[in-house]
Order: C-alpha cells, then sequence, then structure tokens
C-alpha cells in the first residue's frame, strides 16, 4: 500500500489485482504518479425515470474522497415541468440521502437511508462504480475484495457502513472497461419504495484528464425480470481533477483516448 503522500503508485503494487484489472489500472496512468484519495468532476448528461419516459437533461457536480473516510457528493442541477431543479446525493457516514428541491427552494423529494430501505445499498453500489469508472488509480489501496473469473472479467466485493455488494467488471481485448454489471442496485419505484433489481454501466468513450484516462462518456441500464433492459442515463464527464493533485482543470488538458466507437456491453 502507498498512503497518500508518500511516493508513486509501482508496477509491483498491482499484481495483488487480477490480471485484467491490473492492466487496466495501469492503462489508466497511475504507475509512476502519486495515489489517488478522490476527485472533483464537472458531468453532464440526460436521465429518465422509464423506457416511456421523457428525457431530462441536467449538468452535475460530483466530489468523491477515499482517505481519510469514503464519502459522496453530488449535486445535479436540471429542468423538471418547466422548473428548475436540485437533486442532491450524499453518501457521508454510515447512511446516504437524496433531496429534491424546485427552484432550489421547494422540497420535492426527501430520501433518508437510515429509514429506507435499498437506499444505502443502491448508494454503495454507485461508490464501487464510480471507484472502477473514473478513478481507476485508486483500485490499487482499495478496500475491494478480487475474485478472478477469466482474461476479459473480474468479480469485485466491496463493504461500506455495514453494507456488501458485488459487480462484474467485464474487459474488451484492448484491456479497456466496457462494462460494469451488479445485481446489488436498488431501483426508485412508486410509492417512494425501492427493488433490487440487476444495473449495468456500459461504457462508450475513454479521454485522458492530465495524463490520467476515465471514462468520457457512458450509460446507466436497468435490467428489469421479464422486460427488455433499458437505458435510463447518458452521462459525460466533462473534467476531473484528482486528489491530492489539486492543478486547475482546463478543458484543453481533456483528449480523447483511441477506443473502439460504441462499445457493446461484454457478453
Amino acid at each position: 500500500m502507498v498512503p497518500v503522500g508518500h511516493g508513486v503508485v509501482t508496477a509491483e503494487a498491482l499484481r495483488t489485482l487480477p490480471a485484467p484489472v491490473a492492466r487496466y489500472v495501469e492503462a489508466s496512468g497511475a504507475v509512476g504518479r502519486p495515489p489517488v484519495s478522490g476527485f472533483r468532476a464537472r458531468i453532464s448528461g440526460r436521465i429518465r425515470s422509464g423506457p416511456d419516459k421523457p428525457w431530462m437533461t441536467f449538468t452535475g457536480e460530483q466530489t468523491n474522497t477515499y482517505e481519510p473516510d469514503w464519502s459522496r457528493l453530488f449535486l445535479i442541477d436540471a429542468t423538471m415541468a418547466g422548473l428548475p431543479t436540485d437533486v442532491l446525493h450524499t453518501f457521508v457516514g454510515a447512511h446516504a440521502t437524496m433531496s429534491v428541491r424546485l427552484a432550489s427552494l421547494v422540497p420535492v423529494t426527501s430520501v433518508d437511508g437510515a429509514v429506507t430501505a435499498g437506499l444505502d445499498a443502491a448508494e454503495t453500489v454507485t461508490l464501487l462504480n464510480d471507484l472502477v469508472l473514473m478513478a481507476p488509480a485508486a483500485l490499487v489501496d482499495a478496500p475491494v475484495t478480487w475474485t478472478p473469473i477469466d482474461a476479459h472479467r473480474a468479480g469485485a466485493t466491496f463493504s461500506h457502513g455495514g453494507h456488501t455488494v458485488h459487480a462484474e467488471l467485464r474487459f474488451g481485448e484492448d484491456g479497456s472497461l466496457v462494462d460494469f454489471v451488479s445485481e446489488d442496485r436498488w431501483r426508485s419505484v412508486a410509492g417512494g419504495r425501492f427493488v433490487r433489481q440487476r444495473w449495468s454501466t456500459p461504457v462508450d468513450e475513454r479521454a485522458s484528464f492530465r495524463g490520467r484516462v476515465a471514462m468520457r462518456r457512458g450509460r446507466g441500464r436497468w435490467h428489469p425480470p421479464d422486460e427488455e433492459p433499458f437505458d435510463y442515463l447518458e452521462f459525460r464527464l466533462e473534467d476531473i481533477t484528482y486528489l491530492p493533485e489539486r492543478r486547475p482543470a482546463t478543458a484543453s488538458d481533456a483528449a480523447p483516448v483511441p477506443a473502439p466507437g460504441n462499445l457493446a456491453p461484454a457478453t
């Protein structure tokens, strides 16, 4: 383990990872650079609540930390029913929360993982997903238990705040991540309930952000039982700054990485 602020990540540190994960982390630009303790990101995209529902565009600001404690803060600005809408996701400590306000003033929805079954588990999967897609260098020291599957897949088990979740990482022939699949995500449904449902995040494009490679464009996909899977989220990482590297971000620093276009989920 390389403590933050001490030295750099070495190729030796990657040997504890399954082979496809190690190749992915190395290709992300982790080796020879300081370890990552978190990130700040600017995001854009669109989202919908179901396959027959209208899309809602959004922009967002996100901050995740891994040291000294794990946390996730994600503020979304969108428009709903013609009104500006703020959505705030927080995961600090053992419980996650989600709140929705119209015009930054009128409360619409407030959900607390301490009282709502499924939210904490759902956000635990999201913590792992953020780590894999946007901060692969932090996988070196992450509290993840790995299960090698084959040359293109690896299983990940992650625990946080009393919840343990699982995911399968799928990689293409060129070593890039093409999908993240979990059976442990919970989906919000009518009545304020959450139901457990298969969830995946196909990756469509990567980019280099000041020498570190991460997902540029991806999607969120629900797999309802007895129904066709559908994309409910389209996501673009506009910029990302890694901690403790605090250099100010500039748009010109993000460069696309050559990769197969329109990558399909691995099978």
